[in-house]
Parts: structure tokens; C-alpha cells; sequence
């Protein structure tokens, strides 16, 4: 098994397009990128911690390759805004690709530098590719949120994500 990390705003919308795929053995939602050691939600959205709300991707890479997993990635996010995504402002919600090595790397970047050439946004594709760090997992509610609270989800969801989706990815 190997491991993918990738932040695109609020980690409950982050976990659901990745769950059920072939190969996927778990989707867990958490937090990455900061100076504070096992930070809680609180201080995480205090926006103190430096810490990214991302989540961390339990895969089979003989079931789906590391640049697949990228490439739905960028199909979930508005890689365009580098400072949240959606309704979700601010530093912890900022659109990140975590390599783990100099092979992740490469694939992120040729995937970024083909979205950036392929026209499809008119802003600069601003997502950013950083090594990763700790993962800590987020607290027990956080976790499998849109299976156990599926209005909120819904709303969550209602808050542009979808329909950014709809009109640059299915378009």
C-alpha cells in the first residue's frame, strides 16, 4: 500500500470523490503542513498552527497509479485560488499537492504544468506542490463526515464546489 496526501479546501468534500474508487483502502481527513504537534480542529481553524486541512489516501498502486489519484485531484479543487476553495477562506483551506518523493514530484508538476497548458482556466494554476509532513488525523467527527451527516454534507457542497465542478470538469 501507499499513501497520497492532498489538500482542496474543506476535507470533508476532499474525502468522498476518492473513497470508493478501485484500490482505495481508506480516505482520512486531517492535518498537515504546520508547527504544532497533534493540533485540534479549534486550533487549526484559529489559523495559528499553519497546519492545512488535507487528506491522507490509502492506496493499492497496482489497482490506481499515484497520477490518477492527481488527476481526480484536480477535478475536485478551483486550482486557480490560492487562499481556500469555495466558501472555505484562508490559509488552512489552500489547494496542496504532498509529494513524498522525487517520482510524486515529477508527476505532480508535469500534471500541473499540462492543466496550466491545456486552456481550460483563464487565472494562473496556482495549487501548490510541497513535500510532505506530519499527517495527524482529525478528530473522530471529522471523520467519514459525508456518510454519517449527509444534509450537511449537501450544503457543504451547495457552497460552489458542485457547481464549480459541473461547469469546468463535466462541461
Amino acid at each position: 500500500m501507499a499513501k497520497a496526501i492532498f489538500a482542496g479546501g474543506c476535507f470533508w468534500c476532499m474525502v468522498k470523490p476518492f473513497d470508493s474508487l478501485p484500490g482505495i483502502e481508506k480516505v482520512v481527513s486531517g492535518y498537515t503542513g504546520g508547527t504544532v504537534p497533534n493540533p485540534t480542529y479549534e486550533q487549526v481553524a484559529s489559523h495559528m498552527t499553519g497546519h492545512t486541512e488535507a487528506v491522507e489516501i490509502t492506496y493499492d498502486p497496482t489497482v490506481i497509479t499515484y497520477a490518477a489519484l492527481v488527476e481526480i485531484y484536480w477535478r475536485q479543487t478551483d486550482p486557480t485560488d490560492a487562499m481556500g476553495q469555495f466558501q472555505d477562506r484562508g490559509d488552512s483551506y489552500r489547494p496542496v499537492i504532498f509529494v513524498s518523493n522525487d517520482a510524486e514530484r515529477k508527476i505532480a508538476t508535469d500534471s500541473k504544468a499540462k492543466l496550466a497548458a491545456s486552456g481550460r482556466f483563464e487565472a494562473p494554476i496556482v495549487t501548490q506542490i510541497e513535500t510532505t509532513q506530519p499527517f495527524y488525523p482529525a478528530e473522530a467527527e471529522h471523520q467519514d463526515f459525508y456518510r454519517r451527516n449527509p444534509l450537511r454534507y449537501q450544503i457543504e457542497e451547495m457552497g460552489g464546489r458542485s457547481k464549480f465542478i459541473k461547469e469546468k470538469w463535466q462541461a
